[in-house]
């Protein structure tokens, strides 16, 4: 399984994948973050899916660059689909009779050198896609249930970037914590509005286990700290221990 995460703010884009790859019984680290600096622009791409697929589609992808110059970001968006639209011709009937769903969900971010903002997109298996906007900051793919909880509750497209790497790195402890197909390192990728360059980050769990702690002491801290008057009317129904004989 994965956890790949993009968030969008109005000062710029935060991307976050984790690295855990599971096959039956085998969990390996493989990088699912993918960047692209070219003619003046800067994009990301994430996927969760069959690593199979998500490789040969990123090879043809990364082909299709060196020959091709894209304008706007939705335009590779659509590039991309279409290598994943390729690979579905060319494997889904035989990985499907093979026991394995086609599958790939795919988050790209950036900027090029025709767009007035940077964009975050989620790119479906099917090649088809959306666009993350106003009162949609971020997106998540792969084991996404586990972290979106902090993320609805802290983040919205006026947070600044370090709110949004922290609430990210959270989400991400936070579904680790509770999923053993989720792990370290983790890849980050950072854009800023309009300078047109992305810069990457690994972290290990050594390199993060401080905050990771912290974390878990704020939350015992916070949840003693929340009111329990609202309490009192159920337990108050509670029959009372009858004294020992």
């Amino acid at each position: 399984m994965t956890y790949c995460l993009g968030i969008k703010v109005k000062e710029g884009l935060i991307a976050l994948a984790d690295t855990r790859i599971t096959s039956g019984t085998e969990t390996t680290v493989k990088k699912k973050l993918t960047t692209v600096q070219k003619d003046g622009g800067s994009m990301f791409i994430m996927t969760s899916g069959l690593r199979s697929v998500r490789d040969k589609a990123v090879v043809y992808f990364n082909e299709l660059v060196e020959t091709q110059t894209f304008e706007k970001l939705y335009q590779a968006v659509n590039a991309f689909g279409e290598q994943v639209r390729r690979v579905a011709e060319e494997d889904r009937a035989t990985l499907e009779k093979a026991g394995f769903k086609f599958d790939l969900n795919t988050i790209i971010g950036g900027q090029l050198k025709g767009d007035d903002e940077h964009k975050l997109f989620l790119l479906y298996p099917e090649g088809n896609w959306v666009e993350l906007g106003q009162g949609a900051p971020f997106v998540a793919i792969g084991n996404s249930g586990h972290g979106k909880a902090i993320l609805n509750r802290t983040l919205d497209e006026d947070s600044g970037m370090h709110l949004a790497l922290k609430a990210a790195f959270l989400s991400f402890d936070s579904t680790r914590v509770s999923s053993n197909n989720v792990d370290f390192p983790i890849d980050i990728a950072l854009y800023r509005k309009d300078t047109f360059e992305l810069v990457e980050q690994r972290y290990t769990q050594k390199d993060m286990a401080s905050i990771s702690a912290q974390w878990d002491d704020e939350l015992k801290a916070a949840l003693q700290h929340i009111s329990g008057d609202w309490m009192e009317k159920a337990f108050a129904k509670l029959p009372k221990v009858k004294d020992e004989v």
